[in-house]
């Protein structure tokens, strides 16, 4: 076998034979057989239907590539070592991270299952790993105590290795998921972290972008253009901020550590929002036009990341708004100078806790998300501080604005250094000629504006004056 093969995923997920004789030798088609067609291969689209059986849910097995716990399972993973799905303490693991997923939505489903039974079947691999349906495993495994008939599910069974058409690959799995995940009815609805890791996952599997959206029933009959922007619209909103996230953790030395950034939606600390709003700002100093309205060079990107960094790691900050919207702010901050030299102040601030306080009196380390607690206490003031006056130095600034600093301001830019036409790249001359032409019109107009008020104003004191002169 050669060194690349050896690295190559198989494009089937091994079946446990042991676990498909039970299921196959155990399901039953119940007293009311019905049949499903389910979003597999090509089965949804030529209408072709599978059977529904009844299944034990202790057959049944949670799936950790599953991606509403995505940030959880890769955390874990990533402390301990890879889950072995089969064993039971795995789906412990696995099931405590869908049971402290949004518990809310457990107990709704919980409510309409006593309500009106299982309206719709989970889908099944052949030897009982579920690719949809974990949280209705749970909440059916909480009312099974109460009564027999919920110690069944209703499935729908993935063919296996001698059904025609042979069993699904790793990539059609994750297929299926993407396909369920965006039916929205009676399921839990993905936190937008987790989704991203989802979606990035099945990038890695050799599902583009475009083929998941395509799953998505609202953007089927979109013309072509206006897809495409749905595409860049979920890099910008899923991808990218998750590739700032990536950043902050290698920078935080937890690189994979996702669960301390969020656990859920429901979670106090989560910081996703922050680097959704955070990401908006690295866009802005990654380019050169935004980057010089701004007053920053290029060298200082590294700084401005590391400040965004470390106010985000701090998250609470007392009598300021939320992080996500300082994190909004931050560029109108770094465009005022004394604002900036306040913030800058934070590159003094050490991201890293002292070997020695990570520790209790036991000589046990503290878990991340404790020392993350500990570090934000330690630098509790001056990062509260620094940032308060950025605010207020930049407000104050803010209220001394009025029509002649705007353009003071605006001649400072224009004669600004960098200000080389050789300088532009000769794709985008025209477009510079363009901004030149509209300044000038903006400037002749507000000149004409001005130079009426000026005349009104010579007209005010020669009325003035000749009253004066006759008293």
């Amino acid at each position: 076998m050669s060194k690349k093969d050896a690295f190559t995923k198989p494009d089937h997920r091994e079946i446990i034979d042991d676990f498909a004789k039970e299921i196959s030798s155990r399901k039953t088609e119940g007293s009311k057989p019905s049949k499903e067609v389910i979003y597999f291969r090509q089965e949804h689209v030529n209408g072709i239907e599978r059977k529904v059986y009844l299944v034990p849910i202790e057959l049944l097995r949670y799936r950790k590539d599953n991606g509403r716990i995505k940030s959880d399972i890769l955390s874990y993973e990533k402390l301990h070592e890879p889950l072995q799905e089969s064993s039971k303490d795995a789906q412990g693991i696995i099931k405590k991270y869908i049971k402290g997923k949004d518990p809310e939505l457990t107990k709704i489903l919980k409510s309409s299952i006593l309500h009106s039974g299982q309206r719709e079947a989970a889908i099944i691999t052949c030897d009982g790993f579920l690719i949809n349906g974990n949280r209705r495993k749970l909440a059916l495994e909480e009312l099974s105590p109460n009564n027999d008939k919920y110690t069944w599910m209703k499935v729908v069974i993935l063919p296996g290795k001698d059904d025609p058409g042979g069993p699904p690959t790793l990539l059609e799995i994750e297929q299926i998921e993407n396909r369920y995940q965006l039916q929205s009815e009676g399921k839990a609805e993905y936190y937008k972290f987790d989704r991203a890791l989802s979606i990035r996952s099945k990038i890695k599997m050799g599902m583009k972008l475009e083929d998941q959206l395509r799953d998505d029933p609202s953007f089927i009959n979109l013309p072509p253009k206006e897809f495409m922007k749905k595409v860049k619209e979920y890099q910008e909103e899923y991808l990218e901020p998750l590739k700032c996230i990536d950043r902050y953790l290698e920078h935080l030395g937890r690189s994979g550590l996702y669960d301390t950034v969020s656990k859920g939606i429901s979670d106090k600390e989560g910081r996703w929002q922050a680097f959704l709003d955070y990401y908006k700002v690295y866009k802005k100093i990654n380019s050169e036009r935004h980057r010089i309205s701004l007053g920053l060079e290029e060298d200082e990107i590294g700084d401005v990341e590391d400040i965004a960094f470390k106010i985000i790691r701090k998250r609470d900050f007392h009598n300021l708004p939320k992080v996500h919207s300082i994190m909004r702010e931050l560029p109108k901050w770094l465009g005022d100078k004394h604002a900036k030299k306040e913030l800058f102040k934070l590159l003094d601030v050490d991201i890293e806790l002292p070997k020695k306080e990570c520790f209790d009196d036991n000589g046990n380390e503290f878990d991340e998300r404790k020392k993350d607690q500990l570090w934000s206490a330690k630098h509790q003031e001056t990062l509260i501080s620094k940032v308060k006056n950025a605010k207020r130095l930049y407000d104050n600034e803010k209220e001394k604005e009025n029509p002649l600093t705007l353009l003071e301001a605006a001649l400072k830019k224009l004669e600004h250094e960098k200000m080389i036409p050789e300088t532009v790249k000769f794709p985008e001359i025209p477009r510079a000629m363009q901004l030149t032409r509209e300044i000038k019109d903006v400037a002749d107009k507000l000149e004409s504006e001005f130079y009426h008020l000026n005349k009104k104003l010579k007209k005010l004191e020669d009325k003035f004056n000749q009253k004066n002169n006759k008293t």
